[in-house]
């Protein structure tokens, strides 16, 4: 009777490049998601020269204590309620006509104790070392949307879209070079119109 042949043996030569057109593909295929982060302008190192003289109706002071609860100008008030006030304040245009400050699209109170234009006021804000980060995220969104309600406001009325989509459409990398250099101005002039001043003060601890 004829000896049963063993098992036929596995080539193994060529394993090592299929693991590396293996490794090849995931790492083309494969999507890595970042923290997009907070977009936000750091003071400079040295101090100023000189002494800069801002006037207190030209700040609007945002307080989160370590419960989450807000003081807006010393006034307790809702979270669904601070994107409206930082308009209001931002939109006032206090400022008398006739004024270097005098802001002409403003379409606020007017009113002499709060701000006297965008490009004056200033927002503040300030949170307790135990706030949770869930509030200080959500806190500086609304801020943030202050800012971009205000600008798409005037971006629809100069040039017909909003300025949150011209803005997406200038900073993504798909964007043909001509169609940016159009939107460059327009999205700096919007800017310029409320520029975003968001300050953040030394945290406390109770």
């Amino acid at each position: 009777m004829a000896r049963r042949a063993g098992a036929p043996e596995v080539n193994a030569g060529s394993m090592a490049d299929i693991a590396f057109l293996l490794l090849i593909f995931f790492l083309v295929t494969t999507t890595i998601e970042t923290d997009a982060g907070l977009d936000r302008m750091l003071p400079p190192i040295e101090p100023p020269d000189t002494d800069v003289i801002i006037k207190q109706k030209n700040i609007f002071q945002v307080n989160i204590n370590m419960n989450g609860q807000l003081l807006a100008d010393d006034e307790l008030i809702e979270l669904k309620d601070l994107r409206a006030k930082a308009m209001a304040f931002l939109d006032n245009g206090g400022a008398a006509s006739g004024s270097p400050d005098y802001c002409s699209y403003c379409k606020g109170r007017r009113d002499l104790s709060s701000s006297d234009s965008p490009a004056k006021a200033i927002i503040s804000l300030k949170n307790d070392r135990e706030t949770k980060y869930g509030t200080y995220i959500t806190v500086q969104n609304e801020l943030v949307g202050a800012y971009n309600d205000l600008r798409n406001r005037e971006s629809e009325r100069l040039f017909g879209r909003k300025f949150t989509d011209m803005e997406a459409e200038y900073l993504n990398p798909e964007t043909a070079q001509s169609a940016k250099d159009d939107l460059k101005d327009k999205v700096k002039r919007i800017q310029d119109l409320f520029p975003q001043k968001l300050s953040e003060a030394e945290t406390t601890s109770n």
